[in-house]
């Protein structure tokens, strides 16, 4: 079989466009074992082939990159071409998913290559970074790997030094390796978070913090909702001064960072607890989100719409009387009347902004006080039942979710009453894109 392989590769290497060929290859390289191609690895000359790869042969990438490494490394991570520069993060990376693919890494010195090739400039520069974090975040093993190399060192020391924009760059595959358990234990081993911490505290100082504080409030917005909401923010306390700082800032950017932020860490209902022990600093900057909700540009109000559906949804089995009681309050601080609020964001003609209502709907819709706002608020109802209102599939899933929503609550037969149930029911069973048949009556005599 690896004799077909190199056959194949020879007529790939001589002809200008070899589909059928390489569509042979990836059929033929899928029942040749691994260890009969390594043992022809000398003869594999993939330079040819290489230079013909797309999307189109992920495949052929991760059954042979392993054998060519330095070339693969050397051409592919300068290429100016960008897809082929993806192509060449997402193949190494999913080489190192297997553990004889991580061996091969491990066996070659591919970082050695990768020191050098990242001197080229800073494009390639961050796409080793990139890579490395990939790897890393595979397993325990594999960050050790990287870790011994000196590169995940490297990353670190960029995150901290003076370059701000580097700092910004670097801040995202950081976040990238938190995602990891293996990977949130080696930065705090390391007292990577609590540097970033402290270059938050001094970032008022800092003129250029606009550029990397987005960043740096993200990674702890996520670092919160992986571990433990309660744990991080008593812990980093300056996170959570900052978000709230953000949300008084003119600038739309921090605004829309810290109500991101919000909306993950009050997620879930560790995150809303923690929020709701800053007592009347957090009902104040639900009114700031729901003046924002009204007033800002189209993709902050989504934005901020997004924040609230994530800080108000309670699943059944955790809708305690306290959590109930809280959700309830919550809600009065947006506006004077947040249901018409967001009921006439939904009446503007944007289907992202429609979306993004009938999303902060649903998340309420199994809450009976929800309920009873939305029952007693004049011709919500209908509005619920109208399916004349939304035109494309988008607005017509998201108001079967909100429909589904209500239907399937256990409270709603008794405060909408049983015949808006039984409507909601009959929704529901018709689908998302049902049409009502137009009735027609014949006239005598017409043709």
């Amino acid at each position: 079989m690896a004799a077909q392989v190199l056959a194949l590769l020879r007529e790939v290497s001589r002809l200008e466009a070899p589909l059928e060929e390489l569509r042979a290859l990836q059929s033929v390289l899928q029942s040749v074992p691994l260890s009969e191609l390594r043992e022809h690895a000398a003869e594999l000359h993939l330079g040819p082939l290489f230079s013909l790869l797309n999307e189109n042969h992920r495949r052929l990438f991760t059954y042979l990159v392993p054998f060519n490494l330095h070339y693969y490394v050397g051409h592919y991570l300068i290429c100016p071409r960008s897809t082929q520069l993806k192509m060449a993060i997402k193949s190494l990376s999913r080489i190192s998913l297997t553990q004889a693919g991580l061996e091969a890494l491990f066996e070659s010195n591919l970082l050695d290559d990768l020191k050098s090739v990242m001197k080229t400039n800073d494009i390639v520069r961050y796409r080793v970074y990139e890579l490395i974090v990939e790897i890393s975040s595979v397993s325990p093993e594999s960050l050790n790997y990287c870790t011994t190399s000196g590169l995940v060192t490297q990353l670190l020391r960029e995150l901290t030094g003076e370059d701000v924009l580097v700092r910004a760059t670097c801040i995202e595959m950081v976040t990238s390796l938190a995602y990891t358990h293996h990977g949130r234990q080696y930065l705090a081993q390391e007292g990577v978070i609590d540097q970033i911490s402290n270059i938050i505290v001094g970032a008022d100082s800092d003129p250029f913090s606009s550029f990397y504080l987005p960043g740096f409030v993200k990674f702890f917005g996520n670092l919160a909702i992986m571990d433990s909401p309660q744990q991080i923010c008593e812990r980093y306390p300056v996170f959570v001064e900052k978000v709230f700082e953000m949300t008084e800032s003119q600038d739309p950017t921090m605004i829309g960072v810290a109500v991101d932020t919000i909306g993950i860490l009050g997620s879930n209902v560790e995150g809303k607890q923690v929020l709701q022990k800053t007592g009347t600093r957090f009902e104040r900057l639900l009114m700031k989100i729901g003046y924002q909700a009204k007033n800002a540009s189209t993709e902050l109000k989504i934005r901020c719409l997004d924040a609230v559906s994530s800080l108000f949804y309670l699943p059944p089995e955790q809708q305690t009387d306290d959590l109930l009681r809280m959700t309830e309050s919550w809600f009065s601080s947006l506006s004077r009347d947040p249901l018409e609020l967001f009921r006439g964001i939904s009446n503007q003609p944007f289907p992202e902004l429609h979306c993004a209502a009938l999303k902060v709907f649903t998340a309420i819709a199994n809450q009976p006080w929800a309920q009873k706002l939305m029952f007693n608020s004049p011709g919500f109802v209908e509005y619920v039942m109208d399916r004349s209102v939304e035109h494309d599939k988008a607005s017509k899933d998201a108001k079967y979710e909100l429909v589904k929503a209500l239907a399937n609550s256990k409270t709603i037969a008794e405060i909408f009453g049983n015949p808006n149930y039984l409507r909601l029911r009959t929704y529901l069973s018709e689908g998302p894109y049902y049409v009502k048949p137009i009735s027609t009556t014949a006239v005598e005599g017409a043709e």
